[in-house]
């Protein structure tokens, strides 16, 4: 009987990762991205790997809907709502990007008013018809997409939430074939505003999401196919491509999930992490689980849908070096992508980037890069370099370690706003450090932020790909059920929490999974009346039960309890199926190797020593300063550092130095 082949794929900006679980062993590969048409360096990988596709197990971290969004480049969309409300999207919620600018530039609208159409099927907010949709409105809604032609239409109708019926309607009026996208689908909730963004968001990228995994699948033929939410939860491919929009931060949530995957495995669950990438860094706090948000943002956009709570900055290995009009270095957010890459990929990069200037300060090796495979050219890094060192008035060196400083400082001051901005004291965390550039930085961080201990996990340069197949497949379901708690009864709110939980269960099951291998988790949103934002609790069975975990939270999160009632806002049910069988296979015992060798760092006095990850036994220890090379990824272990390996391979770091 052939076996079933476990491969997680996680497709960045500059590389497209691989990890392969096979006969009980992890491993791992990497190719360049090809940004125009993604799948394409999936398929290079999976010839490398030497794999056929029928059998494969594929579950997949997509950045096409990211980089549509980021990008402003969906489809040519049209947005359904209700008669004097087509600049909805538009007005939205008046925020300030910049408190203090009172002259702002103007931004173009989401979507430009030619393709705002208004129409009937308005409910009042008791779910009374104030104006009824008719077939007069549903003429003129196919003649409208007939003359603007468009690939997607999204519908938002107000109150949706509470009867989906005109907007079913709409949906059934229009041309077969049109990606057409329900805000009573995509998102039952209250607050019009984000609900109709998350559905334009949905429509504007979903034909090029579908587009996507088609051909994906199409070069795949007999695999079958998932891909990462921004949940951390999975979706069969079929599925996904009707939900674009909660695969807004699909490889990011990998990350998250691996790093708490490898945390379990070292026995650390408060973790503090942040994804060096070739593009940007992504930073989240996991407190035993990654934390899920419905407030996240993409771009200028609010997306509203359940994701993990991160915070991204445009700091990558490949972000680039430059001087403002005031003669000062800035670092990023622009990044030399995969195409042509940081100067010393000798691929024509002529600005100088992180990458560069860590391998001028020699903690990058240039043999020793991608394990070997591919090596780097010092001189174009030092060619470029010598440019920016000139306009600055230093010397190469002093430009580089300026380079690395300034990244580092970004990357500090996102960690801290997810930490210490939120009343978390980050020294009770470990650092954990992935993504290809992760290592490089991740002594320096954890000075900064004042923590003692750090976590490299292993296959840290590919960790995002190690969190698909570590992910469990599952749908984050919700429902507006607005009231006071204290009117609320327990039988009708389990009743309705459960009818949630089974919607949810019977997508589970239409991928294959077992209904007795499926958890739940009920939850309420609640609030007090009057207040905008809420807090989500368990579900316990009990109006009286759930109130009081309430106040207290209020209390911990906020420091006071208010003597208000409380209100219920949205039902959640968390549905999961179980996740693949795979784990991080134990490290043998063994003597200690020999150094790979002795190099020059930029700053040290002796030769530090060189040793090759993979070579390293359980249980060894390495004192700073020091290199460590792996296939994917290099570790910068600083002095006052000391570093052990842990029995599946991570490295443990612990500041031996205050």
């Amino acid at each position: 009987m052939k076996q079933t082949l476990f491969l997680g794929v996680d497709t960045g900006g500059t590389f497209t990762d691989f990890v392969l679980w096979q006969e009980g062993r992890l491993r791992v590969h990497k190719v360049l991205s090809t940004p125009d048409a993604p799948e394409r360096a999936i398929l290079q990988g999976i010839r490398e790997l030497g794999l056929e596709p029928t059998g494969l197990r594929l579950v997949h971290g997509s950045t096409v809907a990211t980089n549509a969004v980021l990008e402003g480049k969906g489809v040519r969309t049209l947005l359904v709502t209700n008669r004097g409300f087509a600049d909805l999207l538009a007005i939205g919620r008046q925020n300030r990007a910049e408190l203090y600018d009172l002259q702002p530039e103007p931004l173009p609208p989401p979507v430009p008013p030619e393709l705002c159409l208004e129409t009937g099927g308005r409910l009042s907010a008791e779910g009374e018809w104030v104006e009824p949709l008719t077939e007069e409105d549903l003429a003129a809604l196919r003649g409208a997409v007939s003359r603007l032609e468009p690939e997607a239409v999204a519908v938002n109708l107000l109150f949706s939430w509470m009867d989906d019926s005109a907007e079913r309607a709409i949906a059934g009026a229009l041309p077969e074939g049109l990606f057409v996208s329900l805000s009573s689908r995509v998102l039952p909730e209250i607050r019009e505003y984000e609900r109709g963004m998350a559905t334009w968001l949905n429509a504007w990228v979903g034909p090029l999401v579908q587009g996507y995994l088609e051909r994906l699948q199409q070069g795949v033929p007999g695999a079958r196919l998932s891909v990462m939410q921004s949940s951390g939860d999975t979706v069969a491919a079929r599925q996904a491509g009707e939900n674009a929009v909660r695969m807004l931060l699909s490889g990011p949530a990998g990350g998250l999930v691996a790093a708490r995957f490898v945390g379990e495995a070292a026995d650390r669950g408060r973790l503090l992490t942040f994804d060096m990438g070739g593009t940007s860094t992504d930073v989240a706090l996991v407190d035993g689980e990654p934390r899920l948000t419905s407030e996240g943002r993409i771009g200028r956009w609010p997306v509203a849908v359940p994701m993990v709570e991160m915070h991204t900055i445009g700091a990558g290995g490949g972000s680039i070096a430059w001087l403002d009009a005031g003669g000062m270095l800035q670092v990023g957010p622009e990044s030399a992508g995969a195409d042509p890459g940081p100067a010393c990929y000798g691929r024509g990069g002529r600005r100088p980037t992180v990458t560069d200037a860590n391998l001028l300060l020699g903690r990058l090796l240039p043999d020793a890069f991608l394990g070997g495979g591919m090596a780097l050219d010092p001189e174009a890094a030092r060619r470029v370099m010598e440019e920016l060192a000139s306009a600055m008035g230093c010397s190469v060196q002093e430009a580089a370690e300026g380079i690395v400083a300034i990244a580092n400082e970004h990357m500090a001051r996102a960690l801290r706003t997810i930490s210490v901005q939120r009343g978390v004291d980050p020294a009770g965390f470990t650092l954990v450090s992935f993504g290809g550039a992760g290592g490089l930085h991740v002594c320096a961080l954890a000075e900064a932020l004042g923590m003692k201990r750090a976590l490299v996990p292993v296959h840290g340069g590919v960790l995002s790909a190690l969190g698909m197949l570590a992910a469990r497949p599952g749908r984050q379901l919700s429902r507006t059920r607005l009231m006071l708690l204290e009117e609320a009864d327990d039988a009708l709110l389990q009743e309705a929490l459960e009818g949630l939980a089974r919607e949810g269960a019977a997508a589970l099951e239409e991928e294959g999974v077992a209904a007795e291998e499926i958890e739940v988790a009920l939850s309420l949103d609640l609030r007090y009346h009057g207040q905008s934002y809420t807090l989500n609790l368990p579900w316990r069975g009990s109006v009286e039960a759930v109130a009081e975990d309430f106040h207290r939270r209020h209390r911990e999160r906020y420091g006071h309890r208010m003597e208000l009632p409380v209100e219920l806002v949205n039902l959640r049910a968390a549905v999961r199926g179980p996740a693949l069988p795979v784990e991080l296979a134990p490290l043998g015992g063994g003597e200690a190797p020999g150094e790979a060798g002795r190099v020059e760092v930029v700053g040290i006095e002796a030769p530090v020593a060189h040793w090759r990850r993979e070579e390293l036994p359980a249980g060894f220890a390495v004192e700073g300063p020091a290199i460590l090379t792996e296939t994917v990824a290099t570790t910068w272990l600083a002095p006052g550092w000391r570093c052990e390996v842990d029995a599946v391979g991570n490295l443990l770091l612990e500041r031996t130095e205050a």
